[in-house]
């Protein structure tokens, strides 16, 4: 199965978790004046223990995406900041009865982030064209909190149009 990949919007991710972005005026200026501050740009969610800040160190990939297996943390959320702006390809999925469905694919622009929301399918972290660091905020607790789902036929994610 062959999925295109479209730029990211806020508005279209929203089901899936927020787009962490600087638009517009800050909500106020700090530091002096000399630092703007967009503030609470993610709704983390932890159902138990803690948020933790983690380094990423991922591999570009690049398109053809192949995806053959989705993940999801049903205690928490999981926010991905790429250090370097590098864009990423980000694979979500809605869920029915437990088993991940209609899958679609976004790709991030340099300097945009995700939070995705607790209990999300998503692919793995996938930075695209070249590869990066990421800052990853997640939780930290005890008890598992990751499921994985792999398809039986892999989902094949194509570039934008």
């Amino acid at each position: 199965m062959t999925i295109t990949a479209k730029p990211i919007s806020a508005q279209a991710f929203a089901p899936y978790g927020d787009l962490i972005q600087v638009d517009g005026t800050p909500d106020k200026l700090i530091n002096q004046g000399l630092c703007g501050r967009h503030h609470d740009k993610a709704r983390l969610d932890f159902g138990d223990g803690r948020a933790g800040i983690s380094l990423f160190d991922a591999q570009a990939r690049q398109f053809p995406h192949i995806v053959d297996m989705v993940e999801r943390h049903p205690d928490g959320s999981q926010a991905f900041i790429p250090v370097s702006g590098v864009p990423m390809i980000v694979v979500v999925a809605d869920d029915q009865d437990g088993t991940p469905v209609n899958l679609q694919a976004f790709v991030t622009a340099p300097g945009q982030s995700i939070n995705l929301f607790r209990n999300v399918w998503h692919g793995v972290l996938a930075p695209l064209g070249s590869g990066g660091q990421f800052i990853v905020v997640d939780r930290i607790g005890d008890g598992p909190n990751l499921q994985e789902h792999w398809f039986e036929t892999p989902y094949t994610v194509t570039a934008p149009e």
